[in-house]
């Protein structure tokens, strides 16, 4: 079956633009597909600095005939509904119709036959509507063309089956249209002369004679490899850093990597800020020798072969890179000049947010709660003060201003380097963290401490101003937030009271327009609620258990909660768990329409006087008997041996539906069976609120 390749070649692309361009002209093109009723065998899409490619295989030759029926108006209706039908078909009699009994009456049907079109056709049309969608983050218009496009344009080329599709893109203004074609051109230097293919193999395998590798998984792979080859070489190994790895995939067509030194004196300045200003400015990758560190080497990929194996090439980034360090090398010097402490007073000039005060007014609230939370986890609370009052000082340094993503590691050497406590100066490099879930999380107790205060007081205070996240947008990170509190909290295993520390924090603000602490903690709580759900879906655990257990109302104590969890989950996996929810739904179901038809509650206690049945007797006693076992097994947290204790129930419930009748000829047999029902429920719902359970 014939083959669609399409190639859009342009300016260089930008890297961050790539891959994402790659998938949106797959589904676009599929898509449009889909819509004319087209199938295929598989499709690839590739990208490189310049162009863009789609390859399809297994399509047919032409579209399927399609027969399209459409029922209108009962025979006899009125002349308006029988226009009106008429029109919608693109008929002018009904005569043109079929009547039809549907066994509701005699309907008129429009029916349609479509011939099939040849593909070609099909995808002359297509391949310019796709373009005209493009979702381009950023695009561009060109000379006096009107068309938007990422950057300028050259040519398409658009095969099916080896010949070109009669058809074109226009550009607008005097840009004329581009016509499809067979043409393309590699790499900008090394091949820059026009070469034609006939398909997908052909044009890959001489863009590889024209020196563009095609395949942007292929090119990591070459960089990543030749890129350890060369550390290799110099005894070292290559510092992992897949985000730069993607990057410079996007920069190159012909990777060819080569090895530079850096200067020596630039070596004494902190690694991080080393590699940040590396892979930010220069895009090089970090070396790093047999104990980990920092190498003086680094890794730059170019784009090219030359004649003298890239000595040029090394010597000139040498050169950029030594302009780059002496600026940073002198930050560094000049900012070691100034303590951290003498800093913080200018933290008032920066603005947190409008209606929560400035940074240095932050720094106050969190050395409160930071104090507070380590007095609770057993961590010292002066040093988790001290690294409060630290915590936000490198953002006025010259190191951080010039490389913000070195904010809080600057911190702890600027700490060390003034012999601050190495637990204070840990703290300041680790409050901002976790940044994500790939991302470690502290487990000293004053980083922990100094880490929980920072993100609980950003959280209540946006929440206080109502600026939460809405389901698009999340502007100040506020679920990032909140993950990485349940991170530092489950993972590190603290007992902690939420609700009170979201009114602690709430305490510590002075600005004015605040919701109440109360209702700040509601929203905060449900918010966590949602934000649980997503830590442990990844670990596998459904989000209606979540939902169960919060629904109780209270529970504030993570910990403690996904041990409930956990518990439940066990419990509902299990033959007798899944049986007895089934039971305690047909209960519920029970006692809820025979209250609503009453019009009263059945939620008063048994008359044992009143069991008549072995089998209603039984279930009273083992109610009874699981709430007796249960109360002291929930007292002590050990929720798997509470769900055992219910589990037991299983037979008692089993029986009692088998062989009583609930709605009794007596009344007060029948409101004592529905009171029995009603403590099932009672009983369960002790552990979780088992109707929020799916299933």
């Amino acid at each position: 079956m014939p083959e669609l390749l399409i190639e859009f070649f342009s300016e260089e692309i930008p890297a961050r633009m790539q891959a994402r361009a790659a998938d949106d002209l797959k589904r676009l093109v599929t898509e449009k597909l889909a819509a004319n009723g087209l199938t295929f065998a598989s499709v690839e899409a590739h990208s490189t600095p310049r162009r863009l490619a789609l390859v399809i295989d297994g399509l047919a030759e032409r579209t399927a005939d399609v027969r399209e029926e459409k029922k209108g108006p009962r025979v006899g209706s009125p002349e308006q509904a029988v226009a009106g039908f008429l029109k919608s078909a693109g008929l002018t009699s009904l005569d043109q119709c079929e009547q039809r009994d549907t066994g509701k009456g005699v309907f008129y049907f429009a029916v349609a036959e479509k011939k099939g079109r040849a593909t070609a056709e099909v995808l002359a049309e297509i391949t310019p509507a796709v373009m005209g969608d493009f979702p381009w983050p950023k695009s561009m218009r060109w000379g006096t063309g009107t068309v938007r496009w990422v950057r300028p344009l050259h040519s398409i080329i658009a095969l099916f089956g080896g010949a070109v599709l009669e058809g074109s893109f226009d550009l607008g203004g005097a840009q004329g249209k581009l016509v499809f074609g067979n043409s393309t051109r590699g790499h900008r230097f090394l091949s820059p002369d026009a070469f034609t293919v006939t398909n997908f193999a052909d044009y890959k395998a001489k863009l590889r004679d024209a020196h563009v590798v095609l395949d942007r998984a292929e090119r990591k792979a070459k960089i990543k490899a030749d890129a350890e080859a060369l550390a290799a070489q110099e005894g070292l190994t290559l510092s992992p850093d897949d985000g730069l790895l993607e990057e410079v995939a996007g920069l190159v067509e012909w990777p060819v990597a080569l090895v530079g030194t850096i200067d020596e004196q630039f070596m004494d300045v902190p690694s991080e800020v080393l590699i940040t200003s590396m892979r930010t400015h220069q895009k090089y990758f970090a070396l790093l020798d047999k104990a980990g560190k920092m190498a003086p080497r680094f890794v730059v990929v170019a784009n090219t072969v030359t004649a003298d194996g890239g000595r040029a090439i090394v010597a000139g980034n040498e050169r950029v890179l030594r302009a780059r360090l002496s600026d940073a090398k002198f930050f560094w010097d000049q900012d070691r000049k100034t303590k951290l402490e003498d800093r913080v007073s200018k933290l008032g000039a920066i603005t947190f947010h409008a209606k929560l005060g400035t940074v240095a007014e932050k720094v106050t609230r969190v050395q409160v709660l930071a104090a507070e939370i380590a007095r609770s986890i057993g961590a010292d609370a002066d040093a988790a003060t001290r690294a409060a009052l630290l915590s936000k000082a490198d953002l006025v340094t010259e190191v951080v201003g010039e490389f913000p993503e070195v904010q809080g590691i600057m911190g702890r050497y600027y700490a060390l380097g003034e012999g601050e406590n190495p637990a204070v100066a840990e703290a300041i490099a680790e409050h901002y963290k976790p940044l994500g879930p790939s991302d470690s999380c502290p487990t000293a107790p004053v980083s922990v401490a100094v880490a929980l205060a920072d993100k609980l007081d950003t959280l209540v205070g946006f929440f206080a101003i109502d600026e939460k996240p809405t389901g698009s947008k999340d502007p100040y990170a506020l679920r990032r937030a909140a993950l990485g509190i349940i991170r530092l909290i489950l993972e590190n295993g603290l007992r902690l009271n939420l609700t009170q520390l979201f009114k602690a924090a709430h305490g510590a603000y002075t600005v004015g327009g605040f919701a109440a602490a109360d209702g700040v903690a509601t929203d905060l709580m449900a918010f966590f609620a949602d934000r649980l759900k997503v830590t442990l879906r990844d670990q596998g655990v459904r989000h209606d258990l979540v939902d169960a257990v919060f629904a109780l109302g209270g529970e504030d104590d993570l910990v403690r909660l996904l041990a409930r969890v956990k518990a439940l989950q066990t419990f509902v996996g299990s033959e007798e768990g899944a049986n007895l929810i089934a039971a305690y739904k047909r209960a519920s179901n029970i006692v809820r329409i025979e209250e609503k038809k009453d019009g009263k509650a059945y939620d008063q206690p048994v008359d044992p006087a009143l069991l008549t049945l072995a089998e209603e007797k039984d279930l009273y006693g083992a109610l009874s008997g699981a709430g007796e076992t249960a109360r002291p097994l929930l007292a002590k947290e050990d929720f798997t041996g509470t769900m055992a204790a219910l589990a037991r129930l299983r037979g008692p419930v089993d029986a009692f539906f088998d062989k009583v009748t609930v709605n009794a000829e007596q009344a007060d047999l029948r409101a004592n069976r529905l009171r029995l029902l009603s403590q099932i429920r009672a009983t369960l719902n002790a552990v979780a609120d088992f109707s929020r359970i799916e299933g």
